[in-house]
């Protein structure tokens, strides 16, 4: 995440330079960045921030049904955020780590197709990028933040999901 803000930001200052350079280097650097982060644009700017909320919806006003594993591995995100108390850096890198593998669960082990998958991954894609911020955290305050963050997503599951 912060190489992307800083590939972007290096292209901005290099601008007033050769352009042929510049288009050398946009070539290169994009195209891994799209690669890496296809589906994640407008959720990368704010990790805080929810926008993920107004595009979700559900099935003609009923939750969208999820697979097994799927619903495992979010009620295991869940009960780690509620129960893991952390006190230092190093315990919110844990808890990210704890959540990550959980995450990394429910995307190996997801069998849902269609509009189901689809509102699956407008709640799952902001929850990924929070889960590796919450690894990079830089102070006590912005962890807290993060896992409250965090804590948001996975309660909203069960408003969409069953």
């Amino acid at each position: 995440m912060k190489q992307v803000i800083f590939a972007i930001s290096l292209l901005a200052l290099v601008n007033c330079k050769d352009t042929k350079q510049q288009e050398a280097k946009i070539e290169t650097v994009e195209q891994p960045v799209e690669l890496i982060n296809e589906g994640h644009n407008e959720y990368t700017s704010n990790v805080y921030a929810n926008v993920w909320i107004k595009d979700i919806e559900l099935d003609n006003s009923r939750k969208w049904p999820a697979n097994t594993e799927t619903k495992e591995g979010v009620q295991n995100m869940q009960n780690i955020i509620k129960t893991q108390t952390a006190k230092t850096l190093d315990d919110y890198y844990k808890l990210a780590e704890r959540l990550n593998n959980d995450k990394n669960y429910v995307i190996k082990n997801c069998t849902m197709k269609g509009a189901s998958h689809d509102n699956l991954h407008i709640w799952l894609l902001p929850l990924m990028d929070k889960i590796e911020a919450l690894s990079q955290a830089k102070t006590l305050k912005e962890a807290l933040k993060l896992k409250y963050s965090i804590e948001g997503n996975l309660n909203a599951y069960n408003d969409y999901f069953e």
